[in-house]
């Protein structure tokens, strides 16, 4: 596949460097001394967003917040007569700048960045000389979603749900840790939870989504490969579990009269990772434990866990839902104890689309060279904003190599190389595409 970026070599590593500096930017702005935090809707949130804006501007994109906290950076394309073209759909790239607690500095936000690369890198000047335009049969948009990874609320993909015009009026009443409820927040943020709509936007106005991350997984560090094709992204449910037992002495209660909730709790824990195991792409993770009353010397009464279950397939990971279900009756039965769930998050699997893939594809092969003519294609067991975007336009994504695969960490990493391949790879993708737009 021949390349169609006309880019010099030093052009990208330089591009790659100015990402892994703004990375190490954007790093410093945290809830928290010595790691990262930034949550929706919070200070951090409004400090990177004008960050990401000034960035925008920098590279003659215009600018916006839009209705939900999102940033949004546009390039116009030209019309024949060199005017700005206002009515042309958009390619959007983009991807989130909102972390998990004690967060790594590159997931999500490698993405943003890598896109507003890709712009400096296609951009023309206009038609007088000043100011810029895209030069391709669309508009490019870059997009810094605010709230991926929904740690303040308990709600996954806020941002580009809202952007997708799936806004679920519920979850206003949603609350943080201090009883702060979404709506109240919006109002504080400065944003009007009244026009929350108005970040909807329609399939007319897209010509597709793009999105560059990291793996978040060791696949392509084990295969000693730098990029994948993204076929879809994992499917998820997940669930808040209770295992009632019954509260009593520590010291008093022979084994015999327990109903110990937590040690019930924990084998529900082990049978989760023994059913999961057994099944092939499909992922089963207890991520909190809590015991109550939570006194040294009362034998818990009630445990409280959760369960984020994961599947390429929905039907796949349905089923070992169902199994999962059988094997929690066995347990709390053998051990005189009670169990409930409540399902807190669901969300289907997302394709990516069979042209957007392709155009990754070939945006990876006239990167690489050098004989690479069939890169690698793996699912996301992760979730991405391009979930959500997927109900709106074609989505398509790019996997950079994750090394060890350690992501929601400190220690998550990128090389500035895979950097300067991915963003490469991916404006030679928005090229590919352009051209089969003509």
């Amino acid at each position: 596949m021949a390349a169609l970026l006309q880019t010099a070599p030093d052009t990208v590593a330089a591009a790659a460097r100015r990402v892994m500096a703004r990375c190490d930017e954007l790093a410093r702005i945290s809830a928290t001394a010595g790691g990262i935090e930034r949550v929706y809707l919070s200070p951090e949130h409004a400090r990177v967003n004008r960050l990401a804006a000034q960035w925008m501007r920098e590279i003659g994109m215009t600018t916006r917040l839009d209705a939900a906290g999102n940033q949004v950076g546009r390039l116009e394309r030209s019309t024949a007569s060199g005017a700005p073209d206002l009515d042309a759909p958009a390619l959007v790239l983009g991807s989130h700048l909102d972390t998990v607690p004690d967060a790594g500095r590159y997931d999500g936000i490698v993405g943003v960045l890598m896109g507003l690369e890709v712009v400096r890198m296609l951009r023309v000047p206009g038609p007088d000389g000043t100011g810029w335009r895209s030069p391709l049969p669309f508009a490019l948009e870059v997009v810094a979603f605010s709230d991926e990874e929904g740690t303040r609320f308990g709600k996954a993909l806020l941002g580009s749900s809202a952007v997708a015009g799936t806004w679920d009026p519920d979850w206003w009443d949603l609350t943080d840790a201090d009883g702060v409820t979404l709506r109240e927040a919006f109002a504080e943020f400065g944003l009007d939870p009244g026009r929350v709509g108005e970040a909807a936007r329609r399939p007319e106005e897209l010509a597709g989504y793009l999105e560059a991350h990291i793996e978040q997984g060791p696949e392509l560090d084990e295969r000693g490969e730098s990029l994948a094709v993204v076929s879809s992204i994992a499917s998820a449910r997940r669930f808040q579990l209770v295992v009632e037992g019954e509260a009593r002495h520590a010291g008093g209660t022979p084994y015999d009269r327990r109903r110990d909730a937590l040690l019930g709790a924990s084998e529900a824990a082990l049978a989760i990772e023994r059913v999961c195991r057994a099944e092939h792409h499909i992922i089963g993770t207890v991520g909190q434990l809590e015991a109550y009353p939570g006194a040294v010397n009362i034998v818990p009464g009630e445990a409280r866990l959760s369960l984020d279950l994961r599947g390429e397939f929905d039907d796949a990971r349905d089923d070992v839902w169902t199994s999962i279900e059988r094997e929690l009756d066995v347990i709390t039965g053998r051990r005189g104890l009670r169990w409930h769930a409540r399902e807190v998050h669901s969300a289907p699997a997302v394709f990516c689309a069979p042209l957007l893939q392709d155009v990754v594809r070939e945006g990876i092969v006239s990167t690489l060279g050098r004989g690479v003519d069939d890169p690698a294609t793996i699912f996301s067991r992760a979730g991405h904003d391009a979930m959500a975007i997927g109900s709106v336009t074609d989505v398509g994504m790019l996997f950079l190599r994750n090394p060890d695969g350690i992501s929601h960490h400190p220690d998550e990493a990128v090389s500035a190389g895979d950097v300067a391949y991915g963003t490469r790879a991916l404006a030679e993708s928005v090229l590919q595409l352009a051209a089969d737009r003509g």
